[in-house]
């Protein structure tokens, strides 16, 4: 209540200026000029203006302060009434500048001037990423698109200064340094490693400082092949008694999928509530007190695919346990294939309401005069929107904090009930009513069912008077769809006028159409009133041309300025149909399609235009659906869609109004939606008018000022000619299914052999000619299934994105194989094989799958393979299934209509004459198999031969073990022209080892660095060789990025601690493979500060970690060799000698010179000096390791001690000395005689792929052999190779400079006896003779058994073949 001495005190200040008057008797010039707060810099803006009542011509000009630097925008004269948009060039800033904007009216009797704040914004170009999936799978290759519009979807030739790929763990595993768009598009790709970790991935696009992310997901998966659909209601009330749920599943080529749907709905608990846990003789463990309710069902799919299930609502609303509770319901609905048992799930939530229904008023006014009779209507509707009848309503009046009863209705059959309404007696203002199903207003108690109330206002027409508070208003009226674009809309606008003297007869109505901060559409309407009418309401209609500049939201703002300067005005948002002024379609033709067969994708666009165009197989959103490319994602990328207020930047000054004596002032609270000075600021609208449209901040009476906060209704003083500034302040937020049965498309061969299943079909640019068309001729796919485009182009007229469209893959006969992502070898699985018959007849139809020697078959028990198919029906085929290779193995079987004399459904069976045949072949993967697995035996035998001028042989004799299979074994010979092809050849099996850690990566990863550098540097280098490395670079620093540790070091498995000559090698390896692949160098040098970090005081690196292959390391096996290990991998990376961390390593490495009994320790150390520049220091070593050597026959190689004779030591101790002998420069021809003699006994230890027996060795043998080919490299010499076998026969290979790198290759056919290579010529030849014989030895004839509790066992982990370790974590 209000105190009864303020209330007075309110009625005395209303009866004491209720008659004060200050009339005008010559209307004077109204003007107002309407600009967007906030102006995009260098854009064609408009601002709006209109002038009434000029009593004389007058002159507007309008302009932009800045710097006090002025820059006139318009300058109009006119003695006519107008109302008219004006463009102007905005200027040019680099940030957001705030400006002035200054109107100025002027007449020889007439000045006013007004002064705002605006902000001139430039706006970034906007960059957005599209690849060609959402998801991919580990190992296939992610392709996408970098675009840059700018605010106008107009196409940016933008300089992208990074362009990067992050793996899960944000590493950055591949990157484009200032790369530009070709025609506006930059497309690139990545291929992913194999063994890339599962998780989120993201595109990260850098410009400038500003970086823009695009996400994707890396999973192992199926693709699904049916979609699930859910017909359920959103919402359900509280007291609704049933619910009903529909789920159908379809096929991505349109059929419905036959199976069973599993249906559960439940009401989950409140978020961390506590359950009590009740402990009993049968729960001894305890159980939850309470079980949240939950309801499970299982119906089978009728023919078209669907399931329904009608829920009890009572099991959820009316549970013991509401209070623990959340208001929804959680419908989870999983659909199995019948025969695949191939399951797919989908989830919804669905909300619970407290609302039983609703009340509202229909067909009542909103004004009223005093002692009328105001008829009306109340409509009652159940939560379902479903009418109420005889349903007891009660009318009331709301009166401050209560309610009065007015009257009790009841509804009709309808739902409807009127009522009757006499004013005469009521108080003289406003009327607030209620209708409610109460007699009194209640609160809503929570979770307790009630109606909702309605709600009514009705304003009272007041006496005319000059400077009452009007009552006149503008109301847009809503519209349900959005606005169709490139169309006519009519928008109704309805008009009160109230009070007004009018002596035109009418009023203009001024509509502005603002999108995205700007004014796009304007004009004016005239609304006739009625002469001596205390009021005239009715409609106008708006005609607006919805345009594309009108997406996504179009602001309308209709205002009026009546005789009594009072301004009224309403706005509406009308959310519009994103589109595109560039026009862009696509179309398949044909239609419809079978596999294998020629389609053509027609694309329109703007002549001159490039296209990104992409279809995709639709299983593939199914699995990430809103994944897609579409207008929505386009438009998010506005700065602006719809402005909601002003930047408080541009918040003007308020001062005090300026009055004569006898105004009329009412006291009361102002509305602020309502006034015209909201709804502008809303818009993001400046006004600058000599209106008052704004409550001031104080009125100014007589020399007097008054800061009461009341509502008023006032003229300005007529003499007042000073600036009066008003501001706001805020800111700105911004299928049909191709039934070709029998039809004349239908496959026109007897046999279809599908073998092409994509993801993802279409991925290309295209450009269009000035026809404005481009045809893309295309082969379809074999994927049964549904494909969906992805279309947009560029143009100088701008961005244009196609509507989607698909092309459904279909044939009536076909099969389909249930294949998993992977399988283990060693393990089997069931192959499943569904036949499909969509012909009209029933036909019999038998599986066959095809022979092959990767995996082995067997038939099912019971089960026959040929089955009577009739119209619509499926039959699914199984077999046992057991790989026998490691890696992609193809899977082929077929399906064929068969003549039979069986009756099928009272049928004779019928054979298409055309595709009655159906052969699918598709790949799966075999991973590593169980741990005592054998390895197949491999003997070579190499030999480096370097004629000069005169004939070389060598001879060797063949002999097979005795327990080898006849027919088992197999002996080749290869022979090239450079010692590293063979590696070369086989970069990617080097080792012949499994891998999947820190370790076994490595070894992988850092020969091809080598060969590669070698290949540069003596230019043999071709882009296929290339690529192939970088492949397997690019793919190796990925992988290797698993097990990084967040400072920087590494280890076998990325856990635990870091180890530090795996830490070194990385970096070494990292260090030169930077040249070739993009190495992140915030990688590079964590890397390097965690080794420093590990850095005695004495100099010496310290031990850290453990490596589980020790072979790995090779021989370094103590602190000094592992410091001369890291020392050298730092100066190989070009690190000074002056560098405080190698001059104390170096410091610490010359105080072990002294002992050098052991010899791995010494041959590394005279690398390492070598590289330090140490010449004293390399004699000496070099001169001791040279008394130590062992010569036979001419070749030169090392070993640890006499009695330690490993073979992997021996290679690797030997290519340090010869690192050492070449790393020096110059080199004499002494030095070169000296390594070659090395050479050649490391060839002679290379196994057939060009690697050695381990690791460590393989990687440093490698990478002395390169550095002594660069040396040696001539382009001059050719050699004949003769190979005599045994039983007579001869084989001849040629030499030369142009097959240098040609691995040449045959098979021979004598596997035992004795062969002889013999060289002729001027080049050397590098011939290798290899015997392969298969693992003889079984699983169960092994000795060694294992008995493991796997409770406890974690991980198993390969090391090398026949040895391997468990990791227990107790």
């Amino acid at each position: 209540m209000v105190p009864p001495g303020l209330q007075v005190w309110r009625w005395i200040l209303f009866a004491c200026f209720h008659w004060l008057c200050v009339c005008e008797e010559t209307p004077r010039p109204v003007y107002m000029v309407a600009i967007p707060a906030v102006i995009q810099a260098g854009s064609e803006a408009k601002l709006c203006a209109s002038l009434l009542q000029p009593n004389e011509t007058l002159v507007m000009t309008i302009s932009l302060i800045a710097n006090q630097q002025k820059k006139i925008l318009l300058q109009e004269s006119s003695d006519q009434e107008f109302h008219r948009c004006f463009q102007f060039q905005a200027p040019h800033v680099e940030s957001d500048e705030v400006q002035h904007f200054k109107v100025k009216v002027q007449g020889e009797t007439f000045l006013s001037t007004e002064e705002k704040k605006v902000m001139i914004k430039p706006y970034s170009p906007m960059t957005f990423v599209q690849t060609d999936k959402p998801i991919y799978n580990p190992g296939q290759t992610v392709k996408f698109r970098v675009i840059t519009l700018d605010t106008n979807f107009s196409p940016v030739n933008q300089l992208y200064n990074i362009v990067e790929l992050q793996d899960v763990h944000q590493n950055r595993i591949g990157q484009w340094v200032k790369t530009t768009s070709n025609g506006n598009i930059l497309q690139l790709s990545y291929p992913l490693n194999s063994e890339a970790p599962v998780g989120t991935y993201a595109i990260v696009v850098w410009i400038g400082e500003k970086k823009i992310y695009h996400r994707f997901k890396v999973e192992k998966y199926v693709l699904p092949k049916f979609e699930i659909k859910m017909n359920l209601n959103d919402e359900i009330s509280i007291v609704q008694e049933e619910y009903k749920v529909e789920v159908c599943a379809t096929y991505t080529y349109g059929q419905p999928v036959p199976g069973k749907a599993e249906v559960e709905l439940c009401r989950p608990l409140v978020p961390n509530i506590l359950i009590p846990i009740r402990i009993d003789e049968k729960n001894p463990e305890g159980v939850p007190d309470y079980t949240p309710p939950c309801h499970k069902e299982s119906i089978e799919m009728d023919q078209t695919g669907c399931a329904s299930h009608v829920f009890n609502m009572s099991i959820f609303t009316k549970d013991a346990g509401q209070k623990m509770l959340i208001d929804r319901l959680s419908f989870n609905a999983k659909v199995e294939e019948e025969g695949t048992g191939i399951t797919q799930s989908k989830e919804k939530h669905i909300e619970l309401s407290d609302v039983i229904g609703k009340l509202t008023f229909v067909d009542t006014p909103k004004i009223y005069e005093r002692g009328s009779t105001i008829e009306g209507k109340i409509n009652v509707v159940h939560f379902n929107n479903t009418p109420i009848a005889d349903m007891l309503v009660y009318l009331l009046q709301k009166k401050d904090r209560s309610s009065h009863l007015l009257q009790n209705l009841t509804t009709d059959s309808h739902g409807t009930a009127s009522f009757s309404l006499n004013t005469t007696r009521l108080p003289k203002k406003n009327i607030n009513l209620i209708v409610s199903n109460t007699p009194q207003v209640e609160n809503i108690r929570y979770r307790v069912p009630y109606f909702k109330r309605g709600h009514h206002k009705l304003s009272l027409i007041q006496p005319t008077a000059p400077h009452s508070k009007t009552f006149s208003s503008l109301a847009i009226q809503k519209m349900e769809h959005p606005l169709a674009c490139w169309e006519g809309v009519s928008i109704t606008i309805q008009y009160a006028i109230v009070g007004e003297t009018v002596p035109k007869g009418s009023v203009d109505v001024i509509y502005l159409a603002l999108s995205r901060g700007v004014i796009v559409q304007h004009g004016h309407m005239k609304v006739t009133v009625q002469q001596g009418s205390p009021a005239t309401e009715g409609e106008v209609t708006l005609k607006l041309a919805v345009v594309p500049e009108m997406a996504p939201v179009v602001q309308v703002l209709v205002y009026s300025m009546l005789p009594s300067e009072t301004v009224i005005a309403h706005s509406m948002n009308f959310p519009t149909e994103k589109c595109f002024r560039h026009k862009v379609s696509v179309e398949f033709s044909p239609s419809q399609a079978v596999p294998g067969e020629e389609n053509t994708l027609q694309l329109s666009a703007q002549p001159g235009s490039l296209c990104g165009l992409s279809a995709v197989d639709q299983s593939v959103h199914i699995m990430e659906p809103g994944k897609r490319l579409n207008a929505d994602k386009i438009f998010d990328l506005l700065p602006v869609k719809e402005t909601t207020h002003i930047p408080y930047q541009l918040e003007d000054q308020v001062g005090c109004l300026r009055v004569k004596p006898r105004r009329y002032i009412r006291p009361g609270q102002t509305e602020e939606e309502n006034e015209p000075h909201e709804v502008f600021k809303k818009l993001g609208l400046k006004l600058a008018t000599n209106l008052v449209i704004r409550v001031p901040s104080c009125l100014r009476y007589n020399r007097k000022q008054d800061n009461g906060a009341y509502v008023v209704a006032y003229r300005r003083h007529p003499g007042d000619k000073a600036t009066l500034r008003l501001g706001a302040a805020g800111g700105i937020l911004d299928r049909s299914l191709m039934r070709v049965v029998d039809g004349d498309r239908f496959v026109d061969t007897i046999q279809t052999a599908r073998t092409f299943f994509p993801e993802t079909w279409i991925w290309d640019l295209v450009e269009v000619g000035e026809s404005g068309t481009a045809d893309m001729p295309l082969t379809v796919p074999d994927t049964i299934t549904t494909w969906q485009t992805e279309a947009f182009c560029l143009a100088p007229g701008g961005f244009g994105l196609a509507p989607p469209v698909e092309l459904t893959v279909f044939q009536p006969f076909f099969l389909e194989l249930t294949l998993p992502y992977s399988i283990i070898r060693g393990e089997h699985f069931e192959l499943k094989a569904t036949v499909f018959n969509y012909l009209s007849k029933c036909i019999m139809v038998s599986v066959t799958p095809a022979h092959s020697l990767d995996y082995t078959l067997t038939p099912l028990k019971d089960v026959q393979y040929s089955s009577c198919l009739c119209a619509n029906g499926r039959k699914t085929f199984s077999w046992t299934m057991a790989p026998s290779i490691l890696g992609v193995l193809n899977v082929s079987v077929s399906a064929e209509a068969v003549q039979s004399h069986t009756v099928c459904d009272n049928e004779i069976v019928n054979v298409p004459e055309r595709g009655r045949i159906d052969t699918v072949t598709q790949s799966l993967l075999v991973k590593v198999c169980s741990l005592l697995e054998g390895t197949e035996k491999t003997d070579t035998y190499n030999w480096l031969l370097c004629p000069t001028g005169v004939t070389m042989t060598e001879e060797v004799e063949l002999q097979l073990p005795k327990n080898v299979v006849d027919g088992s074994d197999r002996i080749s010979l290869s022979v090239l022209g450079d010692i590293l092809g063979r590696a070369l050849k086989n970069l990617d099996g080097l080792l012949q080892m499994p891998y999947g850690c820190g370790e076994q990566n490595m070894a992988l990863l850092a020969p091809n660095i080598y060969i590669l550098e070698y290949l540069r540097n003596t230019e043999q280098l071709t882009p296929a060789i290339r690529d192939k490395a970088i492949k397997f670079l690019t793919s190796g620093y990925q992988r290797q990025l698993n097990y990084k540790h967040v400072d920087g070091a590494y280890s076998t498995f990325g856990q635990g601690s870091g180890n530090t000559w795996l830490t070194a090698f990385v970096l070494r390896s990292f260090g030169k493979a930077k040249s070739f692949i993009y190495i992140d160098p915030v990688k590079i040098e964590q890397t390097k500060t965690w080794l420093e970090r590990q850095q005695g005081e004495h100099g010496c690196f310290i031990r850290l970690g453990k490596l589980f292959n020790n072979r790995m390391k090779g021989g370094v096996t103590d602190e000094v060799t592992l410091t001369a290990y890291i020392t050298a991998s730092m100066l190989e990376l070009n690190m000074s000698v002056s560098d405080p961390v190698v001059y104390r390593s170096l410091s610490c490495l010359r105080n072990s010179t002294s002992d050098l009994s052991n010899t791995y320790t010494t041959a590394l150390l005279a690398y390492t000096f070598t590289l330090a520049g140490d010449m004293e220091t390399r004699v000496q070593l070099l001169q001791h390791l040279d008394t130590i050597s062992l010569q036979e026959e001419g070749l030169l190689h090392w070993t640890q001690t006499s009695l330690e004779t490993s073979a992997s030591l021996a290679v690797e101790i030997s290519s340090y000395v010869l690192l050492a002998s070449l790393s020096a420069s110059p080199l004499s021809t002494t030095d070169l005689g000296y390594a070659s003699r090395i050479v050649r006994w490391l060839v002679r230890q290379q196994n057939a792929y060009g690697g050695f027996s381990s690791t460590q060795d393989t990687v440093v043998a490698l990478q002395a052999l390169a550095l002594y080919s660069t040396r040696v490299y001539s382009r001059e010499g050719a050699s004949t190779v003769t190979v005599h076998s045994p039983s007579g026969a001869q084989h001849l290979f040629e030499v030369n400079q142009n097959n240098k790198l040609l691995y040449q290759e045959r098979a021979l056919q004598d596997t035992e006896g004795k062969y002889s290579v013999e060289v002729k010529g001027s080049a050397c030849a590098s011939v290798q003779v290899s015997e392969y014989t298969p693992p003889n030895t079984k699983v169960q004839d092994m000795d060694l058994y294992i008995t493991v509790n796997f409770k406890h066992l974690r991980s198993v982990v390969w090391l090398d073949s026949w040895f391997m370790k468990y990791l227990f974590f107790p």
